[in-house]
């Protein structure tokens, strides 16, 4: 995952967890069981925490608490390619 850009990280509230990052985007990986699997769904990190994508009727958001950022075409179209690439490095485990 390093060489294709992701780094590791630690988010303090999910310490259990390897946090993936790049570009903005975070997954948190289980490395439970000696096998390496997404935990929960992928996000938008905001601040020390993930924000989730959802769907408001002012449009759809990241949101983390009381924090939100809009979710952009382009931000939408990497979100996507994230988690394509993360699945598929997932895989290649």
């Amino acid at each position: 995952m390093l060489k294709a850009g992701f780094r590791f990280i630690t988010l303090p509230r999910f310490e259990r967890y390897l946090g993936v990052e790049h570009e903005g985007f975070v997954v948190l990986i289980d490395t439970a069981h000696g096998q390496l699997k997404p935990f929960g769904q992928a996000g938008y990190l905001i601040g020390d925490g993930i924000g989730m994508l959802v769907e408001r009727p002012t449009g759809r958001s990241f949101v983390w608490h009381n924090q939100s950022v809009p979710a952009t075409p382009e931000l939408l179209a990497a979100y996507e390619l994230f988690r394509r690439e993360v699945d598929h490095l997932l895989q290649e485990e």
